[in-house]
């Protein structure tokens, strides 16, 4: 069978932060790609204002490089659990895989999840021990752990013979042995390693075509660009095709653009054949996992399965009093136009129509995932708010069953106790204890999802900050009747407009932790603190000290409130109640009760216990 020798095509994976990004920059630089006068930035792969400051890449993307004669087309895949429909149907589109893992942490609980779904592709693995001159670095045990690991997740003969390349993407150097001070500054070893060990694809262009769409693209000059692998036949400029829809039916157009990947560039060609990445322009509607195929051989691949959503929040036009104050996109209809844009390219982002006016239930694939398109929303000026995050349920095989994660906690052994405490209290299982070593303990457990919401940053303190928790969706299981988690405590919630004082929120802050610092406005309704206990608190915070003759405003300078808690994007969403909205704008981000007015909430509150005591 005749192959593409000219072709290597490759998903590099890895957990969170392992250096796989950093390793593709490597390749880019040092390999026979770029000009020479180009100076290529840290992390270039990762074009997303919000990848660069996380640290993370969000969405997959492809490269190639030259290595001699050989094209090696390179996408870069998430790491992270809720960008797990990208990674699964980037391992469609390659052949094999580069696996990078970090030589002091070892194997992480995304490198399993990315790990399990190139195995089931039967794809063909490298190892890249990555930070091998890194303190503490362990390179020959953490090789061992992923043999392990491989073993655990049902590897094939074949694949367990995996080569392992040694590397320091940060400082460009690679080597064939785990001592770091056979490393030289060269990707050579790595560029050869794939060239040897992953397959050519099949050269099978004289047959009809097949084109998938594993990735969508959008711009508004072509419009929708499906992205995706060229597995059988040709297809050029012009052609007339049809493409097999995901309900069955098929629907015809012309090609009217295709581009190539060459080292960061999207670059226009005429032509392309079995084996090669491309993006296809010149249908609006095409979806993920549809095939395109000659006109007169309508053959469709097998659809590409996409990762359904778990988690679920109202998205709401702004409709505080400080509403339209710091945002140019306030109404509702451009917050519906955004929303519905996103759907072009995010397929596993669900909109739906609610019954409240302005507001919409947007489904996804976890807190990361919405908080990031939230995030994407006010940094182009959107003001909205968002409710309470919920998961959602389904019912299978007439049972009504909840989302459940796998969590791996890494944590100091003096923090053990707490954290098995917190976690039983949220109905997770301890599935496995290991000792670390260095005074470090990894615990597993099997929890439901809706008891991991806003756990985060109770983890975090419970643990000093120096506990490490990564959880990632396992199963659908049936639902934890007469359990509902939730906030233990109750919000400091201002009963006045105006600026807050020193001498009020010094007042308030013995009664719990204040959230805004003095000389901020807010509105009646606004949270501006966490009360240390179970109840919500009415409470002035823009009282100011009466003046007399023998108190003089000058003897305030010496007063002070403790540091206010500055919660992230993140944290306040977790910090939400079902009363409870989180205004986002622009510039701010603020905590609200749903209904502002005082009186109007305590009377709504005594109907919700009347009604509760009924039942």
């Amino acid at each position: 069978m005749n192959t593409r020798d000219d072709i290597r095509n490759i998903a590099i994976i890895a957990h969170v932060d392992h250096g796989k990004t950093t390793l593709v920059n490597e390749m880019l630089k040092q390999s026979d790609t770029l000009d020479e006068h180009i100076n290529l930035q840290d992390r270039a792969m990762d074009t997303n204002a919000i990848e660069k400051e996380r640290g993370i890449t969000i969405l997959s993307k492809n490269t190639a490089v030259r290595f001699g004669d050989t094209t090696i087309n390179i996408l870069d895949t998430p790491g992270h659990a809720d960008f797990g429909g990208e990674v699964e149907r980037i391992m469609k589109m390659v052949d094999g895989v580069l696996l990078v893992v970090d030589a002091f942490e070892g194997t992480m609980p995304q490198t399993r999840f990315v790990l399990k779904k190139a195995l089931e592709q039967h794809l063909v693995p490298i190892v890249v021990i990555n930070k091998i001159d890194r303190p503490g670095a362990r390179p020959e045990e953490v090789v061992d752990e992923v043999l392990e690991l491989f073993i655990e997740l049902g590897a094939d003969d074949s694949q367990l013979e995996f080569p392992v390349v040694y590397a320091s993407a940060i400082n460009g150097t690679t080597s064939m042995d785990s001592d770091p001070a056979e490393q030289k500054h060269t990707m050579d070893p790595l560029f050869k390693t794939i060239i040897e060990t992953i397959p050519a694809p099949i050269d099978n262009s004289d047959e009809p075509l097949q084109f998938q769409v594993s990735m969508l693209d959008y711009n508004d000059y072509v419009g929708r660009i499906g992205i995706g692998r060229v597995f059988r036949g040709q297809i050029k400029i012009g052609d007339n095709v049809s493409v097999m829809k995901l309900d069955g039916s098929k629907k015809n157009f012309r090609v009217t653009k295709l581009f190539g990947f060459f080292g960061l560039n999207r670059v226009e060609i005429n032509e392309a054949k079995a084996g090669d990445l491309i993006a296809v322009s010149g249908m609006d509607d095409i979806f993920v996992g549809e095939t395109v195929t000659a006109a007169d051989t309508p053959e469709a691949l097998p659809i590409l399965r996409i990762d359904e959503p778990t988690l679920q929040m109202l998205f709401a036009a702004n409709d505080s009093p400080f509403a339209g104050r710091e945002g140019k996109n306030v109404t509702a209809r451009k917050l519906e136009d955004r929303l519905k844009s996103q759907l072009q390219t995010d397929v596993s982002l669900r909109v739906e129509d609610t019954d409240q006016a302005g507001a919409w239930l947007v489904s996804g694939r976890g807190e990361l995932h919405l908080s990031i398109l939230v995030e994407e929303m006010r940094r182009e000026g959107f003001e909205l708010q968002l409710g309470r995050p919920e998961v959602i349920y389904r019912e299978i095989d007439g049972v009504l069953m909840e989302p459940f994660e796998m969590v791996q906690i890494d944590t100091p052994e003096e923090y053990t106790g707490t954290v098995i405490d917190a976690m039983s209290q949220r109905k997770g299982e301890m599935q496995n204890m290991e000792n670390e070593g260095n005074g470090q303990t990894r615990l597993t457990f099997l929890a439901p999802a809706r008891g991991l919401i806003g756990y985060s940053t109770e983890f975090l303190s419970a643990t000093g900050g120096y506990g490490i928790m990564n959880h990632t969706f396992e199963k659908y299981m049936p639902v934890i009747k007469n359990w509902e988690p939730g906030r233990q405590n109750g919000a400091l919630v201002s009963i006045n407009s105006g600026s807050a004082t020193t001498y009020s929120l010094q007042s308030i802050e013995d009664r719990g932790q204040l959230f805004i610092d003095a000389g901020v406005e807010v509105y009646e309704g606004m949270i501006v603190g966490q009360n240390s206990r179970e109840n919500d608190i009415a409470v002035n915070a823009t009282k100011g000290k009466n003046l007399t003759n023998t108190r003089a405003s000058g003897k305030d300078h010496a007063a002070a409130i403790k540091t206010p808690k500055h919660l992230t994007l993140e944290e306040s969403i977790e910090f939400l109640n079902d009363d409870e909205y989180c205004e986002v704008t622009p510039e701010n981000i603020r905590l609200r009760k749903k209904i502002l007015d005082t009186n109007e909430r305590q009377k709504a509150q005594k109907r919700k216990k009347i009604a509760a005591n009924k039942d």
